[in-house]
């Protein structure tokens, strides 16, 4: 209940405070490319609810057909603007509204899309009960996991094999010790990972 409570008043507070940021890099994929600003992905969210999550599109308009769910570093599919945008993590800002209405949660699993989750073990599924987040440990410790991809002879293969059992792994970790001073933690760690050179 206090988890939630901090969510909806930091997403609040975020979306209120960086509304010109966000109509600025609103503007800027509008005019970058064609499609549209924003990116709607359809994910696994809590017990197994799929939602649409938000980020400003950093891809071709259609760009999920043609190729992977993965995006691998120096993917041709990703846009000028949105190669610094995924830098820099500001395309996930978008994503404050999604943790506002209840679908996700300033800390927990990023969400995954339903073929990778449909490959969980049984014991891996126990990650679904938790409400997905903008950042985790996991995404700490991938914060490089496009260029992972890349060096990898078969990209899909090293996901499925190696990443995606870590990430939740290092989830369901996380689950057996969460508090809102270790997610504090965690937020103030992205962060310094994101302003990290």
């Amino acid at each position: 209940m206090l988890k939630r409570a901090m969510d909806i008043k930091l997403s609040f507070l975020g979306l209120l405070a960086l509304w010109p940021l966000l109509l600025i890099l609103a503007l800027l994929v509008k005019l970058s490319s064609s499609g549209t600003v924003f990116y709607r992905g359809l994910r696994v969210g809590r017990q197994g609810r799929t939602f649409k999550m938000l980020k400003f599109r950093t891809m071709a308009a259609d760009a999920e057909t043609q190729g992977l769910p993965l995006t691998v570093g120096g993917d041709s599919r990703i846009t000028g603007l949105g190669r610094f945008l995924r830098k820099a993590k500001l395309d996930e800002l978008p994503q404050l509204w999604n943790v506002l209405v209840g679908e996700m949660s300033l800390v927990g699993p990023r969400p995954e899309v339903q073929k990778y989750v449909e490959m969980y073990s049984e014991e891996q599924r126990k990650v679904l009960d938790l409400r997905p987040g903008i950042t985790d440990p996991a995404s700490i410790k991938y914060r490089n996991e496009n260029d992972i991809l890349a060096a990898a002879v078969d990209p899909e293969k090293t996901y499925i094999v190696s990443i995606m059992p870590d990430k939740v792994r290092l989830n369901l970790n996380y689950a057996s010790r969460a508090s809102v001073w270790s997610d504090l933690g965690i937020i103030f760690r992205t962060l310094f990972r994101i302003a990290r050179p």
